[in-house]
């Protein structure tokens, strides 16, 4: 009844009465250890970003079923490329996040395209992080 409700507000408010807003979501979270340490690059005098990898592992032990403590414990390691265009949050990201350090990053996925050096056309992912929290070295201590 609510989204019913909605829809016809929706449409009362709107001069279009085709459109109908809905809600979307493009949330990403990642809890993992930083790759490398972070690059700052500008490109076309757009506003600079600050750039770095973050792995994150998946592990599990396989055998008979779920509850099986036997077995041999698998382990995959995931990279993503993590993107800050946010002002403060981008050099707060230059500036304190170092390889190895463990960093939850929220955000969003991004998918696009680039041209390598060999004038080779490549897809990329990108998570464009809106939050870093900082679960080791106190920042508070290096400041």
């Amino acid at each position: 009844q609510l989204r019913s409700l909605f829809r016809q507000m929706v449409r009362h408010n709107t001069t279009d009465t085709s459109l109908i807003l809905e809600r979307s979501v493009n949330r990403v979270q990642l809890l993992g250890r930083v790759g490398q340490d972070p690059v700052m690059r500008q490109v076309d005098g757009r506003n600079p970003v600050t750039i770095f990898s973050m792995a994150t592992n998946e592990m599990w032990r396989s055998g008979d079923g779920e509850s099986s403590h036997t077995g041999d414990v698998s382990q995959k390691t995931t990279w993503h490329r993590i993107s800050v265009f946010k002002p403060g949050l981008r050099d707060v990201a230059y500036q304190f996040v170092k390889k190895g350090s463990r960093v939850l990053v929220e955000g969003k996925l991004d998918y696009g395209e680039y041209v390598d050096k060999n004038n080779v056309r490549r897809q990329a992912t990108t998570i464009i992080a809106d939050n870093i929290i900082f679960l080791s070295d106190n920042i508070r201590d290096r400041v």
